[in-house]
């Protein structure tokens, strides 16, 4: 395990990116377990508010460590431990900036409603994609491979750029949260890429005009896998954010 970490993560110089993906997903489940605490008013945490009363959203403090962590991150390099430090700076703002994408993104406090859970699937987009990046390109950046080696990376390097068509169709298809599993499992892109587009997307739009049959078939299934799966997605989705819609009360205060 340690020298394949070495030599797949460290050698190539993904060290910065697995600590400021580690950080991440480490920030973003602390920073949900901390606010469903102080919604659920238990603990020693409370809302964090100005001296006029000015309520402060964890949005604003991960903006300030992105921007260090960014910062730093460019001018430390990939190696050394400042890359290290500053990526996990990153990693921590990065966290709780998209923790509030929901609300960043409605310019409304949206936080516990369905709309807020739009921060979740973009929590997990992000990190599926880092992972991908992670995983998937460091093996490139090694030196002093073998003959069988370098064929290995051959074949990778084709089931990577077969696997990214796949995943670009069946975004084009509508089929988003396919598209993101897809980047980690290529059969979901598979599947993703024959099956039908979802009405209103571009390959539907750029296809489906004279088809009418498709046309039809793609209303009928989007309805049948909507009615089948909204209410599973919402359960996972209630399961890492804690999303319930919220009914404010006299003197409520807003989320953190």
């Amino acid at each position: 395990m340690g020298h394949w970490f070495s030599r797949n993560i460290v050698e190539p110089g993904k060290l910065p990116l697995f600590l400021a993906l580690a950080s991440f997903v480490v920030t973003f489940l602390v920073t949900r377990t901390i606010v469903r605490l102080i919604r659920a008013g238990k603990g020693p945490f409370r809302n964090v508010s100005s001296a006029g009363g000015l309520h402060i959203h964890h949005v604003v403090p991960g903006v300030v460590l992105t921007v260090l962590g960014g910062f730093g991150a460019v001018a430390s390099g990939r190696h050394g431990v400042g890359a290290a430090v500053f990526a996990v700076v990153f990693g921590m703002g990065a966290g709780l900036v998209l923790d509030e994408f929901a609300l960043i993104l409605h310019l409304d406090d949206v936080y516990w409603s369905d709309d807020g859970r739009k921060s979740v699937e973009v929590v997990v987009l992000t990190a599926a994609l880092a992972l991908l990046a992670l995983a998937g390109f460091s093996p490139l950046g090694v030196n002093d491979m073998t003959t069988d080696e370098r064929q290995d990376r051959v074949t990778f390097i084709l089931s990577l750029v077969l696997n990214f068509l796949l995943v670009l169709v069946t975004l084009v298809k509508g089929k988003f949260r396919m598209a993101v599993i897809g980047t980690l499992l290529p059969f979901v892109a598979i599947v993703g890429a024959v099956r039908l587009a979802r009405p209103g997307s571009w390959w539907a739009r750029r296809f489906y005009p004279r088809r009418h049959k498709a046309r039809a078939r793609s209303r009928i299934r989007t309805y049948r896998h909507d009615k089948r799966w909204t209410k599973v997605r919402r359960k996972a989705q209630d399961l890492i954010g804690g999303f319930q819609e919220r009914v404010p009360g006299p003197g409520s205060a807003p989320p953190p």
